[in-house]
């Protein structure tokens, strides 16, 4: 919740002297059960509401905590329980939910998926797996007109179609008495997304005006107090269709199976918007049968203001596990102080120049970064590389090498975690422009010192004006996957043989426009020393370079590749058997309702001795252009990196927008037009596909919901197909507005790693796969990319990427393993994903020219 959202008090005892108003707003208190779609019903409920729900984790109150608020404070006026991995009869996966459905009887609550499993199972159903896993699939509801189903349609081709991540089902057959059907599956089949779509910015109008078009068939009789009570559909159970609703017959108590919260599920705020009503008239109701005495427990019956932070106080001084203010994983409400209270405060300069429509002049991009920054094996080097522009994938690209006085490198890793006991500490590393170096011990972690460091740096805005790009100086380099620790992962199970985190502070570096061919040169300096000299060197080298000239890199080998004592193939961490093994172990984890999604990864490796590493990346980038690759070379560590990956991970710019682009679905290219052109109809068309797609989009518009404004989330482009090189991608974009007091690195946080790479639940599938998985992904499934001085940050997924450390190459693969994955296909997917890596270290050993 919001600080400051309420209005004041006064409100309050109006409310109280005007009963027979509605309420101005309704407080929700959401029960998180380690869910990724928990912040998807946050934002709705936002929205609804009029301000945000508090959420907690099943596991972080007492039932004397919740007591408290619920029936002293009077806080709260409903109560939603989450979806989530396991099973309502595992009391750790369920946690205080029992509870509050069993003594909570006189306070509405809305249970979804689990939280529906639960309603039934604390009321003596029993809960069974279904006939087949359902995740990400939609099927059509019929229901039978009860409240909270007001204005939606029913039924076959109705247009209510919805969303469904579930293993297990409530066993139709075992309601007690007190348990109500509310709504069917209408077909035991599920259906494809394609005609079924619908995006969360539809607006409520059109909705409203949809839902006229359809008659509401509702089978019901009367209570005794005169409401209706739908009636149970013996029919549905013999013809084996799945509960997707229930309603307890005397308290305000709701499940659904299936998610209403989800992008793809139709008139999915029109439930929530029927739950206020259902809280809004029970307590109406209520307050005109009470005596003036109110001897009945009135819960949440005073719109309490400032409730977040009596909850957070009280929470503390009852000693809960966590604290909420440090949890990486609660809405990050809190921002340092501003720029000028920090001690140490940098201020910083920028100053550039624009060399119009020059780059193709001088040979483009890979001429400009040989020339400026290639000697000596291009140490110390990045360059963010948008080697393919088409469709205006991408637009920039950032190069530069070791800088000025304000250079550095930091360098982290964790500590040894093998005692599980550590938490999230570890050393840095920091070289300067001079050489020296330094070794501190960061007890809060990577993420803390990134974010400290970024806001201890002042600026003036005017430096930036007329820039097309968001990348100023700062940050460059690459966060790797087991930084999970530091973002609510409890632990990491193997070890990374590189750093955990490596970055340059780049303060002279290039920008090249690839849409208007411009080149800009960047010079970021302390305020006090302003000095041209760099920006003069470059400036007068670029314009002195001839057009197309280029060096010969692959000369720079010391001797023949096809003499070097080194195997051309690489060598896979598990067999073809194991990795087949593990697809099934992981379709057993979804079947039991553990995860929805496993994104199972594996490691090929392959030494390679001494070889240049930039020809390499050379070769990379022309056999497989990528609108997000990447150039890294750490040279004290040993380490570089050659980068080709498609896909955006997250990006915040200057306007507060973020974006994700996550990538769920690929199949390989044709060998003709027509074959290319038929693949990809297919992967358009296939139904593990979408879902494994949607499943994401959900995760990602989960994870932007803690940091975004309430509404702002939304998915423009929902499962379009991009093609590349080698293969066919199905890629979604989701967007959300930021909250002005959350930080850059607190965005990342909140999403990181990319949930294309773990699946979801997010927590308990990167726990599943920890406990799979043989080493650790490294630099894989990280992230590259930039955090600007100016709180900006452009970062990738790493995919299709070479990591060479220490004389070894590596390549890191996998897919997502969903209900329907077939194993030897999920081995081929795999396989599939390294073709482009690979090929193009076997054609660069062997010599072949590279040309652009």
């Amino acid at each position: 919740m919001l600080p400051g959202q309420l209005e004041g008090s006064y409100i309050q005892r109006r409310r109280l002297e005007e009963p027979s108003q509605k309420l101005e707003f309704v407080r929700t208190l959401l029960i998180d059960n380690y869910d990724s779609y928990t912040y998807n019903i946050y934002q709705e409920l936002s929205i609804v509401n009029g301000l945000p729900p508090v959420v907690v984790r099943n596991d972080e109150c007492t039932w004397e905590d919740l007591f408290h608020y619920l029936y002293e404070e009077k806080a709260f006026d409903n109560i939603v329980i989450s979806p989530g991995p396991g099973s309502p009869t595992c009391p750790a996966d369920i946690g205080i939910c029992i509870k509050l459905l069993l003594e909570c009887k006189d306070i509405p609550i809305l249970g979804v998926c689990l939280g529906h499993q639960a309603l039934g199972y604390a009321n003596g159903a029993q809960v069974i797996h279904a006939s087949e896993p359902i995740h990400g699939r939609l099927s059509e509801i019929a229901h039978n007109g009860c409240r909270l189903f007001h204005n939606i349609p029913s039924g076959r081709n109705s247009g209510f179609k919805v969303v469904r991540y579930h293993s297990l089902v409530i066993d139709a057959e075992s309601l007690p008495k007190e348990l109500i059907p509310v709504a069917w599956a209408s077909s035991t089949n599920t259906l494809s997304f394609l005609g079924a779509q619908k995006s969360d910015v539809i607006s409520d109008t059109y909705e409203s005006l949809l839902c006229e078009q359809f008659s509401i068939n509702s089978s019901s009789r009367k209570f005794n107090n005169g409401s209706l009570r739908p009636s149970v559909d013996s029919e549905a159970i013999q013809n084996g269709q799945v509960l997707m609703g229930i309603m307890h017959s005397t308290r305000p108590h709701y499940g659904l199976q299936f998610h209403p919260e989800s992008v793809a599920t139709c008139h999915g705020r029109q439930i929530f918007k029927n739950f206020r009503e259902i809280t809004e008239d029970y307590w109406l109701r209520l307050r005109s049968s009470c005596t003036s005495q109110r001897k009945v427990n009135l819960a949440a019956c005073m719109q309490v203001p400032q409730m977040s932070e009596m909850f957070r106080d009280v929470c503390k001084s009852r000693k809960l596990a966590s604290t909420l203010d440090q949890r990486s994983d609660w809405p990050l409400y809190n921002m340092e102080n501003h720029l000028h209270q920090n001690n140490g405060a940098k201020f910083l300069k920028l100053k550039w120049r624009k060399l119009d429509g020059l780059a193709s002049k001088v040979g483009g991009a890979t001429n400009i970064f040989c020339e400026l920054f290639g000697d000596s094996k291009a140490r110390n080097t990045f360059w963010l590389d948008s080697s393919s522009i088409e469709k205006r994938r991408a637009r920039f690209s950032f190069m530069g090498g070791k800088g000025g006085s304000l250079w550095k490198q930091v360098t982290f890793r964790l500590s040894d975690q093998s005692d599980m006991t550590s938490g999230v500490g570890g050393y840095l590393l920091t070289e300067d422009a001079q050489g020296s170096t330094t070794s501190t011990y960061l007890e809060d972690g990577f993420f803390n010192f990134l974010k400290k460091e970024l806001q201890l740096i002042c600026y003036d805005e005017k430096d930036f004006e007329g820039l097309p790009f968001d990348f100023y100086g700062g940050y460059i380099g690459y966060i790797g996957y087991d930084l999970k620790v530091e973002c609510g992962m409890a632990s990491n199970r193997h070890m990374s043989r590189t750093p955990d985190a490596c970055f340059f502070f780049s303060d002279n570096f290039i920008v090249i426009d690839h849409y208007n061919d411009d080149i800009y040169v960047m010079s970021l300096q302390d305020s006090v020393k302003i000095q041209t000299v760099w920006l003069d060197l470059v400036e007068q080298k670029l314009l002195s370079l001839k057009a197309h000239a280029r060096r010969k890199f692959f000369s720079l080998n010391s001797q023949p590749v096809m003499n070097a004592p080194f195997k051309l193939e690489f060598l896979a961490e598990k067999s073809r058997e194991q990795y087949i093994k593990d697809v099934e172990k992981c379709q057993a984890y979804i079947k039991d309702g553990e995860s929805y999604e496993l994104c199972l990864t594996t490691q090929l490796r392959k030494r390679i001795g001494e070889i240049d590493s930039l020809g390499l990346y050379l070769k990379l980038r022309e056999k497989n252009p990528a609108p997000y690759a990447a150039w890294l070379n750490f040279t004290k560590e040993g380490l570089c990196i050659c980068c080709s990956s498609p896909e955006r991970f997250l990006r915040l710019d200057r306007n507060g927008v973020l974006e994700a682009k996550p990538i769920k679905g690929t199949i390989a290219r044709g060998s003709t037009p027509d074959e290319d052109e038929l693949l990809k109809l297919q992967l358009q068309c296939s139904e593990k596909d979408q879902a494994e797609n949607l499943m994401i989009v959900d995760l990602l518009r989960n994870d932007l919901g803690r940091v975004c404004e309430p509404g702002s989330v939304h998915v423009p482009h929902l499962m379009e197909v991009e093609s590349y090189s080698t293969v066919h991608t199905m890629v979604s974009t989701i967007r959300g507005t930021k909250r002005s007091n959350v930080s850059a690195v607190d965005c990342v946080r909140a999403a990181f790693p990319g949930g294309s790479m773990t699946g979801a639940p997010k927590l308990r599938s990167m726990e599943l796969l920890d406990s799979l998985e043989s080493c650790s992904r490294g630099i894989y499934s990280g992230s590259i990319g930039f955090f600007s001085y100016n709180q900006t940050f452009d970062l990738n997924i790493v995919i299709r990427t070479l990591v060479i450390h220490e004389g070894e190459a590596s390549i890191g693969a996998g897919g997502a393993v969903v209900a329907l994955s077939s194993p030897e296909e999920e081995y081929n997917e795999m396989i599939l994903k390294t073709r482009a890596p690979v090929n193009a270290v076997k054609e660069f050993q062997r010599g072949a020219p590279s040309e652009e």
